[in-house]
């Protein structure tokens, strides 16, 4: 069968797409942006690829006519106060797109909207339910709750807290209870769920077996990793001293953690099993689908990650805009040096970053890091996905991977952090010479007295940086 794939970038889509194709079908992949989009190697040549957006109608018309089946995989993750108004565009335009094709039968991933009384983030994804429903083909919508895996949000989220904070003064919202499904448990759904006519037209609730308040998982998570937390809920935290709770303790964004504060006050429990029985489908614990995580972490086998998409630094670029470095009107630190082996250096410089460093100044990387956090930015706890590879689009701490190229020995990354003005920094072999190049381009009077003001700090980190480097090549 011929399957469109929306999102196929995102945590969910990267993960399903390997196992529809290993299950025979042919798979259109729709992606905003193309140089982002890095299927494994072994189906590349079995998949297509459309660059479209689903906020341009002109886009959607690259849809092939000819599809028999689609995945709706698109949700906004807050990064913007407008996002119910994109996430209702989206989907109306998508359903006008489908509606002139073949396709028979469409499955969005949802979540648990079982409340009378909903947060904005989850009223915006029932309206895209409703929204969808009006097609000329047959939807299921699977509505999940909290999604447990390896780089998930919520794994990610409930990681930094547990992992960070032996005692935690929390809000009150950890006493609501939830139904948390490992990430595996909801490919499992979703693809047995496709061109299955008994799930037409209807929407079912999917969970693992255990219903858990927040407090729970967190202390279940301490009982798998070995460590020994203490929790104590308090009624005076109002949602915005939660937000910033979550904010500064996770990796997680202002805008993320204020919907998912909203959120966490309403209970995501399922209704009921039926899809379960229907597709046959045992879901595992909480438990088991923690320690599966954490296998695949300790194995380096992280397929997808959050912290990889756009919304996990709050912008929205094209990196096609940002991947010429300018010079014109830019402060520029250029430095070389020699090395003696080319391929020792290009795999420190594939190492950086995450738990590896910056391999010189890690205390003031992490002092800037910090204040990046006070002011609103993305701070340094992204770390990096995977530790051997680095992708075009992915996060690496508070950088953005705009070009990597092993094999030629260049990577450039654009700064996430708080700035003002906007900067590069790019590792380039040439010769025999590692090129090592920041570049900042001001934005007015405050950029150009910000670089002024961290420039006694450059001569210190970069040089330091470069020789590390370049340290026994």
């Amino acid at each position: 069968m011929k399957i469109l794939l929306t999102g196929a970038t995102g945590y969910i889509g990267k993960r399903i797409l390997p196992v529809l194709v290993e299950m025979g079908h042919e798979v259109v992949c729709c992606v905003r942006d193309v140089k982002r989009f890095h299927p494994p190697a072994s189906i590349r040549d079995k998949i297509a690829i459309i660059e479209m957006d689903l906020l341009d109608e002109k886009s959607l018309e690259k849809l092939p006519k000819e599809i028999d089946g689609a995945y709706y995989l698109v949700h906004s993750m807050a990064t913007t106060s407008d996002y119910e108004r994109m996430e209702h565009q989206s989907a109306l335009n998508f359903k006008e797109a489908l509606n002139k094709t073949n396709v028979k039968h469409v499955v969005y991933l949802s979540g648990i909207v079982n409340e009378s009384e909903l947060s904005s983030h989850l009223s915006s994804r029932k309206n895209v339910e409703n929204l969808l429903s009006g097609g000329k083909y047959h939807l299921t919508t699977l509505r999940a709750g909290i999604i447990i895996g390896s780089g998930s949000a919520s794994f990610e989220i409930i990681r930094d807290l547990v992992e960070k904070l032996p005692l935690m003064i929390t809000p009150k919202w950890l006493k609501t209870k939830c139904q948390p499904i490992g990430v595996t448990d909801v490919i499992a759904f979703l693809t047995q769920t496709i061109f299955n006519s008994e799930t037409f037209d209807q929407n079912f609730d999917i969970g693992g077996p255990d219903i858990l308040s927040y407090k729970e998982m967190l202390l279940e998570f301490a009982r798998v990793r070995g460590l020994k937390r203490r929790i104590f809920i308090v009624p005076v935290m109002t949602p915005r001293l939660s937000s910033y709770w979550l904010y500064f303790v996770t990796s997680t964004t202002y805008k993320l953690a204020t919907a998912l504060v909203d959120s966490m006050k309403v209970e995501v429990i399922c209704r009921n099993h039926n899809l379960n029985t229907l597709l046959g489908i045992q879901p595992l614990s909480y438990r088991e689908s923690l320690k599966k995580a954490f296998l695949k972490i300790d194995n380096n086998a992280i397929v997808s990650s959050w912290k990889d998409a756009y919304s996990s630094s709050g912008i929205n670029i094209a990196i096609s805009d940002f991947i010429n470095v300018p010079s014109h009107g830019c402060f520029i630190d250029h430095r070389e040096k020699l090395i003696q082996n080319r391929e020792a250096c290009i795999e420190k410089i594939w190492s950086i970053g995450g738990e590896n460093g910056w391999y010189y100044g890690n205390w003031l990387w992490r002092i800037r890091g910090i204040i990046d956090k006070i002011v609103g930015g993305v701070g340094l706890r992204r770390g990096r996905t995977n530790k051997n590879s680095l992708n075009v689009g992915d996060a690496l701490d508070f950088w953005r991977i705009l070009y990597a190229n092993k094999s030629e020995g260049r990577l450039l990354l654009y700064a996430e952090m708080k700035l003002p003005g906007e900067a590069w920094l790019e590792f380039k072999i040439k010769e025999n010479k590692l090129v090592q190049t920041a570049t900042f381009r001001p934005l007015g009077l405050m950029g150009r007295l910000y670089w002024y003001s961290v420039l006694p700090f450059h001569g210190f980190i970069f040089k330091g940086m470069l020789n590390a480097l370049t340290k026994g090549n």
